[in-house]
């Protein structure tokens, strides 16, 4: 089985750059395509991807869903790993193991591989990709999927977002299975405000897509309530603290200790 990997980015050259860094030292052996798929970057993502020799493909109209198919489209091999340019393998055989779960399993759609605690704990408690597809089906950035698997069944375009999720839960009701495998990545990425609102939005509008989560007037209100006085309450704690640590430099500078 040969691998293909592709990276979706958006004006990340330096994390880019780490990740084909990455790729392209230590697991040589493992990947046979680089497929970077960039939404009108206009930092130096091309120039980047050029340097590592991986394909470069631009995507004008970004959506998940379609920025998903893209990939797949452009993949030569059955098995497609997603990576956000963000994110980064971990551990050594990151790229065996999923290449051995597909082997081993010729019903597979998709794998999601770790890169937090709560993944962990339900690679380690066997939580069911089939009984909730939300905590063990695919997250792209680290998942795998079968190229042709995704053939009878695309990825839907017009989601808001969970385009992994949605996948998951309706190749799992067509009757093919998915894992978790214990292979390790990271994902590395602070949001400003404007990017946390847009994933906020479009959160809002998968949640109820996708797993049906309404939300009334008083929960509106409720959270605004609640996130003002978060906001407030952490305030008068950061100007708390800023004061002790200025009363603490003031005492060291006046009564500094013995050194050794």
């Amino acid at each position: 089985m040969k691998l293909s990997v592709v990276i979706r980015n958006k004006n990340q050259d330096k994390a880019l750059g780490f990740l084909l860094k990455n790729l392209r030292e230590r697991y040589v052996d493992d990947v046979d395509e680089i497929i970077v798929i960039d939404n009108l970057s206009t930092d130096k993502s091309e120039e980047v991807t050029a340097s590592f020799n991986a394909q470069f493909e631009t995507i004008e109209k970004f959506s998940y869903g379609g920025s998903a198919n893209f990939a797949a489209q452009k993949a030569t091999h059955d098995i497609v790993v997603i990576f956000s340019a963000h994110s980064y393998p971990v551990s050594h055989d990151f790229f065996k193991l999923i290449k051995i779960a597909f082997e081993k399993n010729k019903n597979l759609a998709g794998v999601r591989c770790l890169h937090n605690s709560n993944d962990y704990k339900n690679y380690i408690n066997k939580v069911s990709p089939k009984t909730d597809p939300n905590k063990a089906g695919l997250i792209f950035s680290g998942s795998a999927f079968n190229r042709l698997v995704w053939k009878e069944h695309p990825f839907k375009e017009e989601v808001a977002t969970f385009e992994d999720k949605e996948w998951s839960k309706r190749v799992l009701e067509a009757g093919y299975d998915m894992e978790l495998v214990p292979s390790i990545f990271n994902y590395d990425i602070k949001r400003n405000k404007k990017q946390l609102f847009f994933r906020f939005k479009n959160d809002l509008i998968g949640n109820y897509q996708l797993w049906h989560e309404d939300i009334s007037i008083r929960n509106v209100f409720n959270g605004l309530i609640g996130s003002l006085w978060r906001t407030g309450s952490s305030l008068i704690v950061d100007i708390y603290y800023i004061f002790k640590r200025f009363v603490v430099s003031l005492k060291f500078i006046i009564n500094k200790p013995q050194k050794f």
